[in-house]
């Protein structure tokens, strides 16, 4: 009997011991979590902020080679500040979704938001054989934080181009308002996404563009019609920019979907909520 008692009371000790080994480990990985969370995040704002320094420096760029003309150097100034100051918003936003807080949410206007991101980008899509075409109520407005909703449609609006170039296509930006939501969608007639790939394109650091693909780059058009580009340049994907929508539109307590066909296109489907959220 006293062999027994033993045998249980050891059996007790180690179970003890193992339950404070476990404790242990998992207080670490929540800690390395912490950790691997703040390098995406971080790697993210890396990724947001490049889609509006290149502008920047073109602009700036702009200015300083055509300093006789005044007109166009204040205006390409001017456009240099205003996506400073938008710069300065997401990374102000990015970093509370690091952080883990919530943001003021605003009635906004969507077709504002969506004109907003290609002013942004300023690029005329139609030089890349790119017909733009935006079908967004005047008076349709969605709650949201604007800032972060903007990233969403700009980095779905860049991967659409993106898989357009070279031989162009018909860029679609529509929404519409349903009964307790508001759905947007961004579609294009580009080179679409495999089934195998389709599984996998809102995971983080998963990326279907490979080394070299072309990516078109803001120029001076916008401000001088009878300028040249400035430059062009090729990049591979991080594998951020969808994981990024992904997150941001979970934040809204919506939900994003896409369709695609390969050959033919893709479309990506925002679902946002107006009373409560919706169903995917």
């Amino acid at each position: 009997m006293a062999s027994i008692t033993d045998k249980r009371l050891s059996l007790h000790k180690r179970l003890e011991v193992q339950h404070r080994e476990t404790q242990g480990l998992k207080s670490q990985l929540a800690q390395l979590q912490h950790l691997a969370n703040m390098g995406t995040i971080s790697y993210m704002i890396a990724h947001e902020m490049n889609n509006l320094l290149t502008p920047m420096r073109s602009y700036a760029t702009l200015a300083l080679g055509n300093l006789s003309d005044q007109a166009l150097v204040e205006k390409a100034l001017q456009k240099a500040v205003a996506n400073s100051e938008r710069a300065s918003k997401i990374m102000e936003s990015m970093l509370a979704l690091g952080d883990g807080k919530s943001q003021e949410r605003k009635i906004t206007r969507l077709r504002g938001l969506v004109e907003e991101v290609f002013t942004c980008l300023t690029r005329d899509f139609a030089k890349d054989g790119i017909t733009v075409n935006i079908e967004i109520p005047d008076g349709l407005t969605i709650e949201c934080v604007p800032v972060q909703i903007q990233q969403v449609l700009m980095n779905l609006i860049l991967n659409a181009r993106d898989a357009m170039l070279p031989r162009g296509g018909v860029l679609s930006v529509k929404a519409a308002k349903k009964t307790d939501s508001v759905e947007i969608t961004v579609a294009d007639t580009g080179s679409g996404i495999v089934p195998a790939d389709l599984a996998h394109i809102f995971e983080t650091f998963f990326t279907t563009k490979r080394e070299g693909q072309r990516e078109g780059t803001t120029d001076e058009s916008s401000l001088n019609p009878h300028s040249s580009s400035i430059g062009s340049r090729t990049h591979s994907g991080a594998g951020l920019g969808l994981a990024f929508c992904k997150m941001i539109i979970d934040g809204h307590d919506g939900c994003i979907s896409v369709e695609s066909t390969p050959g033919q296109g893709s479309r990506f489907r925002i679902t946002l909520p107006q009373l409560r959220p919706p169903h995917c």
